[in-house]
């Protein structure tokens, strides 16, 4: 779909555009970072719409405070300011900011209901016995592992040192991706049931990111193609801890560093400090990122505060 059909969807929507940024502080930004800020904030301003900064550290054991210092300091070197949650914020660590490793209790009350109602139960198994499950895909190297439902009967209580999941009957999700187009996921075909919280005690990215665009009134998911098979489970879960309207999701390209392998963290790939130590600016750095997912950015670069014009546009 046309980025300017996906601009007038947003801009006929029936409440407030808000979108978010949600970085983890697992690892330094890069390139593929900076497509989806000029994205969320590009889409947002273009439509009228504000965007929260959400940090998703989650994941307790991989998380580093100085990798979040060194975010919060990009996007300062940048230009993207956030509407709620500011960088400043999140500076002063006794506010807690948007940061998941505050909101424990909003998740646990998000989820009380379907504790309640049986929906999450306790499960033993370890990453090792779903690669080890017939029904995992892992016999397919980029299948998702699916869980097969090992503990579902087993009557185990959700609790510390046990992992919780949801249950998830067969069933479509549909939906419009406002760049994508219409997509029909089925979450138990894809996933099985889903995990919420590991046996760790770590929340997982699909409650979470579910559960805060739920509370925080997320309207509009702006969030990388890789992410669209997310998008079903996520509406699912939503509705479940009472979200009868989804938000609108919008998938846009990768940077890729082959046919098949998106830039990653974990390789260091196309670090935004390794470019600032080079030398590039700020704007020049968001115009090559522009330009590597086919967006009209002149050679000479493009500010943060300018990248709604990228979107006002139709390529």
């Amino acid at each position: 779909m046309p980025l300017a059909s996906a601009l007038t969807r947003l801009r006929a929507m029936n409440a407030p555009v808000l979108t978010r940024f949600a970085p983890a502080p697992t690892g330094d930004l890069h390139l593929g970072h900076v497509v989806n800020a000029i994205f969320v904030w590009g889409l947002a301003r273009a439509a009228g719409g504000e965007v929260l900064l959400r940090i998703e550290d989650h994941d307790r054991q991989r998380s580093r405070p100085e990798y979040e210092v060194r975010i919060l300091d990009d996007l300062d070197w940048f230009g993207f300011q956030a509407d709620r949650h500011p960088t400043s914020e999140y500076r002063a660590p006794e506010s807690g900011g948007g940061r998941q490793s505050a909101r424990d209790a909003i998740y646990r009350t998000a989820l009380a209901p379907l504790l309640a109602r049986g929906l999450i139960y306790g499960c033993r198994c370890s990453r090792a016995d779903l690669t080890a499950s017939a029904d995992s895909g892992a016999a397919q190297p980029r299948a998702e592992r699916r869980y097969p439902g090992t503990c579902r009967g087993l009557g185990i209580a959700p609790g510390e040192g046990v992992a919780w999941r949801l249950r998830f009957d067969p069933g479509e999700e549909a939906f419009d991706d406002a760049l994508m187009g219409p997509q029909r996921q089925d979450p138990a075909a894809q996933c099985g049931d889903l995990l919420l919280r590991d046996r760790l005690g770590n929340w997982t990215y699909q409650c979470v990111a579910s559960i805060d665009d739920t509370v925080q009134g997320i309207s509009a998911v702006i969030r990388g193609a890789d992410l669209l098979e997310s998008t079903g489970r996520q509406i699912r879960l939503a509705r479940l801890i009472g979200r009868p309207q989804p938000a609108i999701f919008a998938h846009h390209r990768l940077v890729m560093k082959s046919s098949t392998q998106k830039l990653s963290k974990s390789d260091r790939d196309s670090g935004i400090r390794d470019l600032r130590a080079a030398g590039w600016s700020p704007d020049a750095v968001i115009g090559h990122a522009a330009r590597l997912v086919g967006l009209p950015a002149p050679e000479k670069g493009i500010a943060a505060n300018d990248v709604a014009r990228l979107f006002t546009v139709d390529i």
